[in-house]
C-alpha cells in the first residue's frame, strides 16, 4: 500500500444524509469506514430541502422503511449527542375543495397505511377548522399523522458524519472521486487528486452524481437532475406546529410548509426547475415562487401576506420512476447501491443507512427493498 492510499472495510462515496448514517450505523456495528464527499458533508440535497419527516403519503410497500427511519429520529439527539432540531408535531395533507374524489383516495391510503402501523386521523368540516384555523376555505378535508413531524436539514446530516467520526470512522470532504474500479478483492477508488481508497465493500450514495459513478460499473441509471424551489419568510408568532403538504395529482399545487420554533414559515414544493450536477449549481426561478405563492394563498392565506427573506434550490436527482436504487449491485459482489431519491429521500434517510449498513454487515435485511433493486433499469 502506497502512502496515499488509504483501506477500510467499507467506502462510501457521497456524504449526504443517506452515506453519513450508513457510516455511522457501520461504525456501531465495529467494521471500519472511510467516507468521501466531493464538498462538505450534507450541502447538497440533503440539506437544501425542506426537512420534512413524513411518513404518510409514502408508497404504501416503503413503510416499514419510513417507520425504521421514524424510530431512529426520535432518539436522533441522544443517538448523535447532537440537536438536530426534530419536532414531532405532526404531519397534515389536505386536499383542495375542487378535487373533491381527492378524499376517498384518502380513506383508502389511510386503510392501508394502519396496516403497515401508520396511523392517520382523517379530518373535515368544523373538526378541520377547529383544529388547524389557519387554513384556506379552498382546503376541503385533511389527513393527519400525529407521529410525524420536521427537522432542520442543514444539521441532520453533519449530525450523523461527527457521531460516525467519533466511533472511529473517516470523512474526508473536499475529494472528488473521479474512478472506481474492482481490482482483485477490493474496489480501488481514485480521487481528482491522486489519492487512492481502497475497501472490499463499495457504497454509493452519491445523489444526483450517482450515475456516473454506477456506469464504471456497467449498470448505468438514468438520472434527472432538478431543483426544489425553497423559500423562508420572516418570523411571525409561532402558532402552526405540524407541517402541511396538499395530495394533488398536479405538481404546481404540491406547495407545502413548516413553521420553525424560531417563528419562520419555511415553504417548498410546487414547480421544480432543471440543475446542474457538473457545475454543482441550481438556480431558484422567481416565477416558481410566484407560483408557488399563489397555491400558498389557497392552502394557508394569512401566510401569503409575509415578506420572503431568503430562497435557495439545491440539486437532486430523479429517477425515471421516482423509486430510489437501494441494495446491491446486480453484477458485482461487494457493491451496494443507495440513490435516486427523487425528491423525498430526507424522512427515511437515517432508516437507509441502517438498512444498508444492516444488509453490508450481515447480507440480509427484513425491511422490503426488491423493488428498488438497480436491475429494474438492466
Amino acid at each position: 500500500m502506497s502512502a496515499a492510499e488509504s483501506t477500510a472495510d467499507v467506502a462510501i462515496i457521497g456524504g449526504g444524509l443517506m452515506g453519513c448514517s450508513a457510516a455511522f450505523f457501520l461504525a456501531q456495528r465495529g467494521l471500519s469506514v472511510v467516507l468521501l464527499e466531493t464538498d462538505k458533508v450534507g450541502r447538497q440535497a440533503s440539506g437544501t430541502n425542506f426537512g420534512n419527516v413524513r411518513r404518510q403519503g409514502r408508497p404504501i410497500s416503503q413503510l416499514p422503511l419510513a417507520n425504521r427511519a421514524s424510530r431512529i429520529w426520535r432518539s436522533a439527539n441522544e443517538l448523535l449527542g447532537a440537536d438536530v432540531e426534530y419536532l414531532q408535531n405532526g404531519h397534515i395533507r389536505v386536499c383542495f375543495r375542487d378535487r373533491p374524489e381527492n378524499v376517498g383516495k384518502m380513506e383508502e391510503y389511510a386503510a392501508q397505511a394502519r396496516e403497515e402501523g401508520l396511523d392517520l386521523e382523517l379530518l373535515s368540516g368544523n373538526v378541520l377548522r377547529e383544529r388547524f384555523p389557519w387554513l384556506g376555505a379552498d382546503v376541503l378535508a385533511g389527513s393527519h399523522s400525529a407521529l410525524d413531524g420536521h427537522a432542520n436539514p442543514r444539521l441532520a446530516a453533519p449530525a450523523f458524519a461527527r457521531a460516525a467520526m467519533k466511533l472511529g470512522a473517516q470523512v474526508v470532504e473536499d475529494t472528488k472521486i473521479v474512478h472506481a474500479a474492482k481490482i482483485g478483492e477490493d474496489f480501488v477508488l481514485e480521487a481528482e487528486d491522486g489519492r487512492r481508497f481502497r475497501a472490499p465493500t463499495l457504497l454509493v450514495t452519491a445523489g444526483a452524481w450517482a450515475g456516473k459513478i454506477v456506469s464504471q460499473f456497467g449498470e448505468p441509471v438514468k438520472l434527472t437532475p432538478r431543483a426544489p424551489t425553497m423559500s423562508v419568510t420572516e418570523p411571525v408568532p409561532y402558532a402552526i406546529l405540524p407541517a402541511v403538504g396538499v395530495m394533488t395529482p398536479d405538481e404546481v399545487e404540491t406547495v407545502y410548509f413548516r413553521q420553525v420554533a424560531r417563528g419562520n414559515i419555511v415553504l417548498g414544493g410546487s414547480t421544480r426547475a432543471p440543475s446542474y450536477p457538473d457545475e454543482y449549481r441550481a438556480y431558484v426561478m422567481p416565477q416558481n415562487t410566484m407560483t408557488q405563492f399563489h397555491h400558498l394563498r389557497r392552502l394557508a392565506p394569512a401566510l401569503a401576506k409575509l415578506q420572503v427573506i431568503r430562497v435557495w434550490s439545491g440539486i437532486e436527482g430523479y429517477t425515471d420512476d421516482s423509486l430510489p436504487v437501494m441494495g446491491p449491485s446486480g453484477t458485482v459482489p461487494g457493491l451496494f447501491y443507495a440513490f435516486g431519491f427523487s425528491g423525498s429521500g430526507f424522512q427515511i434517510g437515517p432508516g437507509v443507512g441502517e438498512t444498508m449498513a444492516e444488509l453490508i454487515a450481515t447480507g440480509h435485511t427484513d425491511i422490503p427493498i426488491e423493488g428498488y433493486s438497480i436491475k429494474r433499469f438492466a
